[in-house]
């Protein structure tokens, strides 16, 4: 792989976890790469350069991308991979919460899109990599809006990777298991508790917490990106590790019934 051609790089959310593992790993393949982090983050030694942007913010990211564009020229590959996410009953969460939550792993990345094509377009190529989930095709109790977020990035990828092959654009999805991060720490908590749920929701939380323990290492999924990013015929979907290439093959060929069985008994859930 010629490291001097693969062009310029952004990735979102980029300070911590799967983000800072993928700026890295784009960086060491031959990118030139810009992270963003939504508060002000020291520079980076490996190479990859800081850009504070906040993906709710029609401004912040209008900004992002002309720094960008102004600095490098172009941008030929954008990793949308900030978000956030949140563990409890649907219920439990008010419209305001489940808004926002949108608005960070929805419309931020409609909003980081809409403002990198234009540039894309005039290069007449591009890629551009979501970062979904296995919940963004297999719905977890509990997790109901997150998963919900991530249904939403996979229609709207699949959709946009039709309209915008005609301009030498792909999208493709990346799609992680249990990863080893930061998530389960920084998981929001449901803004109107119910005491109904509350051991169903301690016992969720003690099952992330055991599942990301063994997960993959956030360069799997990194290096899944950097596949996404290159492929000469990119796939639709990249599972990212083990875990989640055995969840995507069992969900596509194991009857309903008896996957939905399975899930709930590993979640101790009565069948």
């Amino acid at each position: 792989m010629n490291k001097t051609n693969l062009g310029v790089a952004l990735v979102t959310g980029a300070s911590t976890g799967i983000g800072y593992a993928t700026a890295a790993v784009l960086q060491n393949a031959g990118f030139r790469v810009f992270g963003t982090s939504r508060r002000l983050s020291a520079q980076r030694s490996d190479g990859v350069f800081m850009l504070t942007c906040d993906v709710t913010d029609d401004t912040s990211v209008a900004k992002l991308v002309d720094d960008v564009l102004a600095e490098a020229g172009r941008i030929d590959l954008l990793v949308n991979n900030a978000g956030m996410g949140l563990l409890g009953g649907a219920e439990e969460s008010s419209m305001t919460q489940a808004k926002s939550l949108f608005d960070v792993n929805v419309f931020g990345v409609f909003r980081v899109t809409n403002a990198v094509l234009p540039a894309m377009r005039r290069q007449g190529k591009g890629r551009i990599v979501n970062l979904s989930s296995v919940q963004g095709f297999i719905p977890a109790p509990y997790f109901a809006l997150y998963s919900s977020t991530k249904h939403a990035i996979e229609g709207y990828s699949e959709s946009l990777d039709h309209e915008l092959r005609a301009f030498g654009i792909r999208v493709s999805l990346v799609e992680p298991a249990y990863t080893r991060t930061s998530f389960e720490d920084n998981l929001a908590k449901p803004d109107q508790l119910l005491d109904i749920y509350d051991s169903a929701r301690a016992g969720m939380n003690v099952i992330v917490g055991k599942a990301m323990e063994k997960g993959d290492a956030p360069d799997v999924v990194a290096k899944t990106v950097l596949a996404a990013a290159t492929d000469a015929a990119p796939k639709r979907r990249y599972a990212a590790g083990k875990m989640a290439r055995q969840v995507s093959f069992l969900r596509r060929f194991v009857p309903a019934l008896a996957f939905d069985k399975s899930l709930r008994k590993q979640l101790g859930l009565p069948v």
